[in-house]
């Protein structure tokens, strides 16, 4: 199959669209910004309460009929613009397929050869979240705004927390002797040294988010990082950047105040801070882009609280400052207490957190409402920098392809550091109310994650989805998912070069993710809790219809706390949501249909830990007979705090082959 990385087949068609669009544009902006003058978010009302001029007021007053007067002077140029536009949807491809340039930051296919040196078998990671990246009109209605610099600072942060290095932190205990696989989503200083895997000796007494000084030079795929690496040895099992910290237990951890106050000068004395490559003037127009002491959710902040630095009781001799990069400022998180990261419940047989940060070594990336497109386009710039393969701007325009019209795409963005192979994508026809302006669909990949010694391809499948939004569409969207189960079984049967005789291809793993709109707990949502999907497809977080497992927590925010100080930064918010009474007034809950409180008000009604309509499924059905797929950890992550409505998910997967590779 043939990847579309163009929209239209032809430079003539697209020299047009883009003239018609240039027509277009304007009309579409004045009408967005006159909307948007009169929807404030609550960060501008608090603004506004502290200005006794009401200069505010006084500029809605000047610029209203401005923007009204040449909002009638575009409509005539936008109307032809319109009419030019239309019938060239007919021509456009379903998505725009991205592959990084720079040959230098490019190494998906040295990703493919790390299967073989894995041995045993290799983990893949995957996340997911609804960024919420509408004309800032609409976004406004969820209580985010400046879509431009949000996208912009959403890219940052999922680059930068997902290209740190991996940790791994054992436990040495006279009562503990089990291993702690203490936060995927970790990271430590690059050391450099003669093995790729770095042991320290420390103990931690309390753990959110350190700073240090690292490599980053935009992309974690550099020549320079490759040379590193390749002087340290061949990578052990296939793990890439993996640090392992050895605590001993024989003071549980602990540590006096002078030696925090010790590793604490040393953190700073690795030198100064050089400032951010970004563009700041534009990201600090928005409140949740200002860069808060001790705030983790950019990597480029200049410092940290002395609570927020990660206490380590280094072992004997002194620490090489030559050793430590500081070329860029990084921040990095170690969960908040090892104990979080053991499973509290005996018959959990993987990892679960809140993190701060986005799993390092993130291999796939799933997103949801990326619907402006000139925010898709500082979105994928911003990806670009860790992922080397994008898929974006998919979906449909106008009549083409589904039953109504379509003004705005489905918003689904795929980010993969391995090859795609194949994609498809689909439009759910049965769209209703405002749902139906969007070609929400599903989105459908093929990547390559590997070969075999025997030159088998080994690949993955993956689907990206984004369900009916209005509640009380509860047929619309089991329709959905019908739809969903039917289209996926299409795509595997006819991007599999296999056959059961002569296998090509091992299929390693099968995975949908997205924003479904309905929760495990509400009893509104039965019939979606009961589908058939469920039963091919597993749920990490689910105990069985209706019933979550008791560390899941809801994934979407009520928008009216976005800009709270208790929440309003990653480490705030990963505190605010470990605590049951944090989770009560800053999620949203499902409450019964004869409840009717307010969300700050209803204690006694709430049920589970919160609604979570963002799922991450596997299935085990139609992979490799002999080999075998578990979940090695999940995590809830609030690194995008005050940027979207929504927490993105992760969850890592092990492929096992066994002994020897088939």
């Amino acid at each position: 199959m043939v990847l579309y990385t163009s929209p239209f087949p032809n430079s003539f068609l697209s020299v047009l669209h883009s003239f018609s669009w240039g027509l277009i544009f304007p009309c579409y902006w004045l009408a967005d910004r006159l909307v948007a003058s009169f929807v404030p978010t609550t960060y501008e009302k608090r603004q506004r309460a502290d200005d006794p001029c009401y200069f505010h007021a006084l500029c809605i007053i000047i610029t209203t009929p401005i923007y009204l007067a040449l909002l009638v002077a575009s409509l005539p140029f936008a109307l032809i613009g319109f009419l030019l536009w239309c019938p060239l949807q007919s021509a456009r491809r379903p998505y725009i397929y991205s592959r990084l340039e720079d040959k230098n930051h490019a190494n998906g296919a040295t990703l493919l050869t790390e299967w073989k040196a894995a041995g045993n078998g290799k983990s893949f990671c995957f996340g997911s979240a609804n960024v919420c990246l509408l004309p800032d009109s609409l976004a406004r209605f969820n209580n985010v705004f400046n879509t431009q610099a949000r996208a912009k600072e959403i890219g940052r942060r999922i680059r930068n927390g997902a290209s740190r290095p991996q940790i791994k932190i054992y436990i040495d205990s006279p009562t503990n002797t089990s291993i702690s696989a203490a936060s995927f989503s970790s990271l430590v200083s690059p050391q450099g040294g003669d093995s790729t895997n770095r042991t320290v000796n420390a103990g931690i007494k309390r753990t959110t988010s350190m700073e240090y000084k690292g490599d980053n030079s935009g992309s974690n795929n550099s020549e320079e990082s490759r040379e590193e690496k390749g002087g340290a040895g061949e990578p052990n099992e296939g793990e890439e950047n993996t640090c392992i910290v050895r605590i001993n237990g024989e003071d549980n951890g602990h540590m006096s105040d002078t030696e925090t106050d010790t590793i604490n000068g040393q953190a700073h004395a690795s030198g100064p801070a050089e400032p951010s490559l970004e563009g700041d003037a534009e990201i600090s127009k928005t409140p949740n882009h200002k860069q808060k002491e001790g705030d983790s959710g950019s990597l480029d902040s200049y410092s940290a609280s002395r609570e927020s630095l990660v206490k380590v009781r280094v072992g004997d001799g002194t620490v090489d400052q030559s050793t430590v990069n500081n070329k860029l400022l990084y921040k990095a998180s170690i969960m908040k207490k090892t104990s979080v990261r053991k499973k509290k419940h005996t018959d959990e047989t993987f990892d679960h957190e809140i993190s701060a940060f986005f799993p390092a070594n993130l291999d796939f990336l799933c997103l949801q409402e990326v619907f402006d497109k000139r925010a898709a386009e500082k979105l994928k710039e911003q990806l670009h920098h860790y992922f080397e393969y994008i898929v974006y701007d998919v979906g449909v325009y106008s009549c083409h392809g589904c039953c109504s019209f379509k003004f705005v795409n489905s918003g689904l963005l795929f980010a993969s550091r391995y090859p795609v192979m194949d994609a498809a994508y689909h439009c759910y026809p049965n769209g209703r109310g405002t749902d139906s302006l969007a070609s929400k669909g599903a989105l459908f990949l093929k990547v390559q994650v590997g070969s075999t010694p025997q030159d088998q391809r080994i690949v993955g499948y993956i689907s990206c989805t984004h369900l009916q939004a209005i509640a009380g569409d509860t047929t619309v969207r089991c329709e959905q998912l019908d739809m969903l189960q039917d289209w996926l079984s299409e795509f595997r049967k006819s991007t599999s070069s296999s056959s059961t005789a002569n296998p090509e291809e091992l299929v390693a793993f099968d995975v949908i993710c997205g924003d479904l709109n309905f929760d495990n707990c509400s009893s509104e949502d039965k019939l979606e809790q009961q589908h058939s999907l469920f039963t091919h497809y597993k749920d990490p977080c689910r105990i069985g219809p209706g019933e979550d497992k008791p560390w899941a927590i809801g994934t979407l925010l009520d928008p009216e706390g976005l800009y709270d100080d208790e929440v309003c930064t990653p480490d705030n918010l990963q505190k605010v949501l470990e605590s049951e009474e944090g989770r009560k007034g800053y999620l949203v809950y499902p409450i019964s249909k004869n409840h009717s409180s307010s969300q700050k008000g209803r204690k006694a009604s709430l049920k589970g830990n919160g609604r979570r309509i963002d799922y991450m499924l596997y299935t085990e059905e139609g992979l490799y007979l002999e080999w075998k797929v578990e979940v090695e950890e999940f995590s809830f992550i609030t690194q995008l705090a005050g940027l979207t409505d929504h927490l993105p998910v992760a969850m890592r997967l092990m492929v096992s082959t066994g002994e020897d590779d088939p």
